[in-house]
């Protein structure tokens, strides 16, 4: 959520970083906001003249009664009654101004770093730089035809969608034997890879309050990836990074604590499958999902370094698993409104002789410790002798999603036989496997 006191002294700003994100339908709210944040600040000073004269006129009211005036001292307590009804409907007024101001903020895109690059959408997204050696260029890779990811899993015994449909309906599965064990090992690799690396792990909630879902995400977002629990103020999480922030929620964190550096397992539920073309089939687009997440919350000043070092973490652990990997900038119309920069990390899948998604790491700024009221005491004496709080920057990158992670895994790591090479940082989860088949 963007800062009102931003808002009130840069409308402008405001208004172009909305045109670099194409949002040229939300121009109006910054007119919209401005309006009435003015009536809330002219009913709150309303309200503070009106309380300020109603204590000075209940303290006459003991002097009048000493002086034997009790008329007067009974005109006073009407008068203080009258007053004290009239500021109960200004903070009711201000109450409904103050609701009216903030749905109108958490509407408005977060200011976007001044090196994104401008696009409209996922197509103009710029590629900054590409690791390992594609294997559809050697001699091995070209030598013989990948199958499709299902029809690998398939062979391996390892994955069963028939049966899913039959007991949950389209973007579910079953994984079995190797395939599900070798799910198991990438996350338990995964979890082992960011310990080492100084992340504390976490196991968070599963389902969280509404209020933190919209202290999380965007409107827009919540309605297309959120299961809402009938009867409940609970939705299923979509990734761990909404529980892991929502921890934080309406506290105050010491500076020397900083930086907070997590990283956490979780299913994951999202409603949308997506679009449905042939490489949407199989395990790539599902409702269910797990995931080792990492997120950071950090002083605002170390926010971009933290962001270089999340995505950097992501690419080594895939190049570690022998899968080549490209970073993609996120252009303007492409971040979500909570966003001030992203990468996406993106696997090269030699069937498909392409890219494809596999991560995102994104700096939110101060978007979701805002809307979560999540603050940061600084202990250094102001010039004022107290201690002053800020709003801290929290960022989340995905190590790695399975079960779409896989495709990757098996394609890259597939022999003409149908055997899988196990890479030696999972052998030891796989109880010494040097191959599946």
């Amino acid at each position: 959520m963007i800062d009102i006191k931003f808002l009130r002294q840069n409308p402008d700003i405001v208004r172009e970083n909305m045109k670099k994100k194409f949002q040229h339908d939300k121009l109006g709210l910054v007119d919209e906001v401005i309006e009435k944040d003015i009536e809330l600040r002219a009913v709150k000073a309303k309200g503070d003249e009106l309380r300020a004269v109603g204590n000075a006129k209940a303290k006459e009211i003991g002097g009048l009664m000493a002086k034997g005036l009790k008329e007067e001292a009974e005109a006073a307590k009407s008068e203080v009654s009258g007053l004290k009804a009239e500021v109960a409907a200004l903070e009711e007024k201000a109450r409904v101004l103050d609701a009216e101001v903030r749905e109108k903020l958490l509407k408005i895109p977060q200011i976007i770093a001044d090196d994104v690059p401008i696009g409209k959408d996922d197509s103009e997204n710029v590629e900054i730089a590409r690791y390992g050696r594609l294997s559809d260029d050697s001699e091995a890779g070209s030598s013989f035809e990948i199958p499709y990811h299902t029809e690998i899993m398939e062979k391996l015994s390892g994955l069963d969608l028939d049966s899913s449909r039959k007991t949950s309906g389209a973007g579910f599965y079953y994984l079995k034997g190797d395939i599900a064990r070798l799910h198991s090992a990438v996350l338990s690799y995964a979890r082992d890879f960011m310990i080492d690396r100084g992340f504390t792990y976490y196991i968070p909630p599963f389902m969280i309050r509404s209020e933190v879902v919209t202290g999380v995400m965007s409107f827009a977002e919540m309605e297309n990836m959120m299961y809402k629990i009938e009867g409940e103020d609970l939705y299923l999480i979509g990734t761990s990074e909404h529980s892991m922030i929502g921890k934080f929620i309406d506290t105050i964190i010491p500076e020397e604590e900083l930086p907070h550096v997590m990283t956490s397992y979780s299913p994951c539920f999202r409603k949308e499958v997506g679009a449905h073309g042939i490489e949407e089939r199989g395990v790539y687009r599902i409702h269910q999902f797990e995931k080792q997440e990492m997120v950071v919350i950090c002083k605002p000043e170390d926010s971009p370094e933290w962001f270089t070092k999340m995505c950097s973490y992501t690419v080594e652990f895939f190049r570690s698993l022998d899968i080549p990997v490209r970073t993609l900038e996120c252009c303007s119309g492409d971040l979500a409104d909570l966003k001030v920069k992203s990468i996406d990390v993106e696997a090269w899948s030699p069937r498909q002789k392409k890219y494809f998604e596999v991560g995102s790491c994104s700096n939110l700024g101060d978007a979701q410790a805002r809307r979560l009221e999540i603050r940061v005491k600084n202990s250094e004496n102001g010039t004022s002798g107290g201690s002053t709080k800020y709003i801290p920057h929290t960022l989340n990158n995905t190590v790695v999603a399975p079960p779409r992670m896989l495709i990757a895994f098996l394609e890259n790591n597939l022999n003409a036989d149908g055997s899988v090479n196990i890479p030696k940082p999972l052998r030891s989860y796989m109880g010494g496997k040097v191959k599946i088949g």
